[in-house]
């Protein structure tokens, strides 16, 4: 009788144990009649599994459902952001347009005879530097400093190679021959330009560089006043930046890597 009242007292919580029970022909009962313990147990922890496989199903379908959500919210932020830099960079290569600094062009010889344009730099990133040979001090620490810029972007193999170039200010000392014996004092690739006054007198003119003779000494040798800067040139041959003596090479060399990772051809 006691195992009977445990039956119907856990009749509806087994979800209908006996009736399972005796549709597959088996006994619920053991030899002395009661109901089987393992019996009991066997059935009894069958009866959650559809319940616990529905809720882990939910469960499945709620983190789906999230991750898809902020997933997709990731994405709008991703290309919200990417719009938000495009912008910027457009709205600074308009500045630089409105300069109107570099926007021509020159015709020169490099220091191998050979003539040389504007054009034949595109593509290339360019640091340029205005100077002359006979410069006593300023001009060689300038050229070491770019010479040593471009070295160190030459340990990074995620940038391409900077061209450098220096255009004389002096046409009437600095000549094709001068030039040679000059700039293999720095970097390898470093190219000297030189020309006819008036060549040289507008290509510094496109970079607003002043330049000015001095008075001549009794062996008339003289100093050239002149703007002291080394330009930045991308590929597309726009100006995009100028470091002054108080620029360092650790300074310069950051400046330039940023400006080539953050730059989009026009």
């Amino acid at each position: 009788m006691s195992g009977m009242r445990y039956i119907l007292n856990h009749l509806h919580a087994g979800g209908g144990v006996l009736l399972r029970l005796q549709r597959t022909g088996q006994s619920p009962f053991g030899l002395n009649g009661q109901l089987s313990q393992q019996t009991l147990t066997r059935s009894f922890s069958r009866a959650p599994d559809s319940s616990t496989s529905q809720a882990r199903l939910k469960l499945r379908t709620r983190l789906a459902v999230t991750l898809l959500f902020g997933g997709g919210l990731m994405g709008v932020w991703w290309y919200v952001d990417s719009e938000k830099q495009q912008r910027h960079r457009q709205q600074r290569v308009d500045q630089l347009k409105k300069v109107a600094l570099g926007q021509g062009t020159f015709s020169l010889l490099d220091h191998m005879g050979r003539r040389r344009a504007k054009q034949d730099f595109l593509g290339s990133w360019v640091l340029m530097y205005f100077g002359f040979t006979h410069c006593p001090d300023i001009c060689p620490d300038e050229l070491d400093k770019l010479s040593a810029v471009v070295s160190a972007l030459d340990q990074d193999p995620s940038l391409p190679p900077i061209q450098p170039l220096f255009i004389t200010v002096d046409p009437e000392r600095d000549d094709v021959a001068a030039l040679a014996r000059y700039v293999r004092d720095f970097h390898p690739r470093l190219i000297g330009l030189t020309g006819t006054p008036e060549e040289v007198k507008h290509a510094g003119q496109d970079y607003r560089v002043y330049a000015s003779p001095g008075p001549k000494d009794e062996d008339g040798d003289y100093i050239v006043d002149h703007t002291i800067l080394i330009y930045l040139v991308s590929p597309d041959g726009l100006f995009l930046d100028y470091y002054n003596r108080m620029k360092s090479q650790e300074h310069i060399v950051e400046s330039i890597r940023n400006h080539v990772k953050n730059y989009v051809r026009l």
